[in-house]
């Protein structure tokens, strides 16, 4: 079962737009190591650029909103921060618990859901903003 990334979820600014494509793509690997019964060896590999991926595109996302002065920064950097500590709650339990398949469901649960409430939203409406204001 892939996630399909569809142009509803665009958010007008290219680079953005592909890092969450990448997103997409890497949990699709995910799913489908998942569905060959290869979750557990795929998942070192996702965490890792999970924990690269916050730190790429968060960046990119915060330079364009204070080159912009975004109205609604403060907010969608703390929903930046939150995802963040549960990625780190994620390689903790990485760490602790090794490829175990609640470390898989729990890493393609949390970013099933990021995809859907965070992109949707929060980076929709920071895309609406800068096609204006840009």
């Amino acid at each position: 079962m892939d996630i399909i990334w569809t142009e509803d979820l665009s958010t007008g600014v290219a680079e953005i737009d592909e890092q969450h494509k990448d997103l997409f793509r890497q949990l699709n690997d995910l799913l489908q190591a998942c569905s060959q019964k290869k979750g557990k060896e795929e998942i070192g590999r996702f965490v890792g650029f999970l924990s690269d991926y916050v730190i790429l595109h968060f960046a990119t996302e915060e330079r364009e909103m204070i080159a912009h002065n975004y109205p609604g920064m403060a907010e969608h950097k703390n929903e930046h921060e939150q995802f963040k500590l549960k990625i780190d709650g994620l390689k903790m339990d990485f760490f602790e618990h090794g490829a175990s398949i609640d470390v898989v469901l729990m890493a393609a649960r949390m970013s099933y859901d990021w995809l859907q409430q965070h992109i949707k939203r929060t980076d929709k409406a920071l895309g609406a903003f800068l096609k204006v204001n840009t």
